[in-house]
């Protein structure tokens, strides 16, 4: 039964760790289904509650507990479906400040392809 569920995701993660398949290159495609929740939101969002954290806002440290939420059940349901720990022994803050660097860079990426360039960067380092 467990393996029933997986297949559609065995399918789908090749689709999405490849090069450029990111949320917007995902609705041109309009083959994928949705990503749903902290994912879709920009960078610049993901920056301001980074930085609200950082400066001790309760909200913005709320707001950022919402993403490293979502990057933990991302990662968790990737781990699952690949069989195989993703972060490649990186721990989830560390991938977030991975996912900041990122979107300094990238402001107007969502925080789904920051992650997904993530994954793709350190599957390359094994």
């Amino acid at each position: 039964m467990k393996s029933r569920h997986l297949l559609p995701l065995a399918v789908l993660l090749p689709l999405l760790l490849a090069p450029g398949m990111g949320v917007g290159a995902k609705a041109k495609a309009d083959k994928l289904p949705p990503i749903w929740g902290y994912g879709v939101k920009s960078c610049t969002t993901f920056l301001a509650a980074a930085d609200g954290r950082a400066a001790g806002d309760a909200l913005q440290d709320l707001e950022f507990q919402r993403y490293e939420d979502w990057l933990t059940g991302f990662i968790t349901g990737l781990n699952l479906a690949m069989g195989k720990d993703v972060l490649v022994g990186a721990d989830i803050n560390g991938a977030l400040k991975r996912i900041h660097a990122y979107c300094q860079g990238h402001g107007k990426e969502d925080v789904f392809t920051a992650t997904m360039d993530l994954v793709r960067m350190l599957g390359r380092l094994k």
